[in-house]
C-alpha cells in the first residue's frame, strides 16, 4: 500500500502527541490511577504518603515512586507543612493539553471526516 506524505499540520499534530507521552504514561498505570482517585476525594486537604500507603496495597517506597512520576507529569503537586508533605491532584492543565492534542490529531489526520 503506498504511503502518503504527511502535511505540516499533521506532522505538528503528531509532534504535539509525542510531547504528551509522559502524561499519558503516568496515567496508564493502575496504581497511579488509584492515587489520583484517592487524591481527588481529598481535593482541599490533600494526603500524605503515609495516608496514601495505608489505602493502597503497595509499599511506601512504591507510593513515593508513583507520586514522583505523577509530579513530573504535572498531575500532582505537593506542599510541605511542617514535617509532612501533602500531595494534591493538579489535573486541569495536563488534561486540557491532552484534550487539545487528541482534538488536533483527529482533525489533522482525518480531515475528510470533519
Amino acid at each position: 500500500m503506498p504511503t502518503v506524505p504527511l502535511t505540516i499540520e499533521q506532522k505538528g499534530a503528531l509532534e504535539d502527541f509525542t510531547n504528551e507521552f509522559e502524561t499519558m504514561n503516568a496515567l496508564a498505570d493502575r496504581n497511579r490511577q488509584k492515587i489520583i482517585l484517592l487524591l481527588s476525594e481529598r481535593l482541599q486537604e490533600g494526603m500524605t504518603v503515609t495516608e496514601i500507603t495505608q489505602m493502597m496495597a503497595i509499599t511506601q517506597p512504591a507510593v513515593s515512586h508513583h507520586l514522583k512520576i505523577l509530579r513530573e507529569a504535572g498531575l500532582v503537586s505537593f506542599k510541605k507543612e511542617g514535617l509532612q508533605s501533602f500531595y494534591r491532584v493538579t489535573l486541569d492543565e495536563p488534561l486540557k493539553r491532552l484534550e487539545v492534542v487528541i482534538h488536533n490529531l483527529l482533525l489533522k489526520l482525518n480531515p475528510e471526516e470533519n
